[in-house]
């Protein structure tokens, strides 16, 4: 069977302007389609969808996800694609088209990828993601989270002292090994609509007042962008093939119940294994995430780890489905 790497690159990009505040003539929602379109071309990409609401413009791509919003840009692609190609078009056309002329905060993160040699330039290690960064901003700042031979998840961001200060939580499940019955739901032959697949996998009582936008692939594999109250989002990506079966799980929905919010996502895919990512800054609803090792039923965590980047507080995980 053919391989594919269901890995997703993560690219989030905060603009601001850097002698008066933002007006409503700066939105990063102005950039123009066509625009959009040529720089997703450069990641080798395109856009399969889209849902706006009054807060975020949501993109179903060909490899993942884009969503927009006022300041914010939150691309992710998977495969082999190119996406540290769009970081200068996008800071381009920010300034173009919304006047954004400086740069508040940049995140850029991924786990360690299946299969890194099929990776592209400048994804052929995370070095070079580095090297390639550091030209564009300068002052960045590298890290490692994980074991180093073995599950590992890497996040670069600006070296600033203070990030982002309005509330700000990403929750990130990256899960593989999934259980194969749930992954033939994602496949043609099981499912044939998107709206199908969502709701025999249960996608849909995740956030019950979520606006879907699901895509089905043929003859397998899956995407939806979810648009939530007050511009926050979830996005899921299935890569239903056995040999290398993966699904991502991302929101930045606040709530008061992160390890529900887990144990409701895992027990809809059935991981054999999950690497759980969790950001969350000083005025987050999440800050005091990081203060308690969850126990998450039927698994059991290898290796945990705590840090703090910026005014972040970031956890990662890992965990193993325990033995029956």
């Amino acid at each position: 069977m053919e391989f594919f790497e269901g890995t997703e690159k993560l690219l989030e990009i905060w603009f601001t302007k850097s002698k008066s505040k933002c007006t409503a003539d700066n939105d990063l929602r102005k950039i123009p389609r066509d625009v959009l379109d040529y720089i997703l071309d450069l990641v080798n990409c395109k856009i399969l969808s889209t849902t706006r609401t009054r807060e975020l413009d949501s993109y179903v791509l060909s490899e993942s996800s884009l969503f927009i919003n006022k300041q914010r840009l939150l691309i992710k692609t998977c495969g082999t694609t190119t996406l540290l190609n769009s970081v200068r078009p996008f800071i381009e056309a920010a300034f173009k088209f919304c006047g954004f002329d400086e740069i508040e905060d940049v995140f850029y993160s991924r786990k360690r990828f299946m299969k890194p040699e099929l990776q592209k330039y400048p994804h052929n290690s995370f070095e070079e993601e580095i090297e390639y960064l550091q030209e564009l901003f300068g002052g960045g700042a590298a890290y490692a989270l994980g074991r180093l031979n073995g599950e590992c998840w890497y996040l670069y961001t600006l070296n600033k002292p203070v990030s982002i200060d309005a509330p700000d939580q990403t929750l990130e499940l990256i899960m593989t090994k999934l259980d194969p019955e749930v992954m033939k739901i994602f496949t043609k032959e099981v499912s044939s609509t998107a709206e199908e697949a969502t709701q025999k996998s249960g996608i849909d009582t995740i956030f019950p007042n979520a606006l879907l936008d699901a895509y089905l692939f043929d003859p397998c594999g899956y995407s939806v962008n979810a648009i939530l109250p007050k511009g926050h989002y979830f996005t899921i990506h299935i890569t239903p093939e056995e040999s290398c079966s993966y699904v991502s799980f991302e929101t930045d929905a606040p709530t008061t119940d992160y390890p529900e919010l887990i144990q409701k996502v895992l027990d809809i895919f059935k991981p054999g294994q999950f690497v759980l990512t969790f950001f969350a800054n000083d005025d987050s609803i999440g800050r005091y995430f990081t203060k308690k090792q969850y126990k998450l039923k039927g698994f059991d965590y290898d290796t945990f780890q705590e840090t703090n980047v910026k005014n972040y507080n970031v956890t990662y995980a890992h965990y193993t489905k325990k033995p029956i």
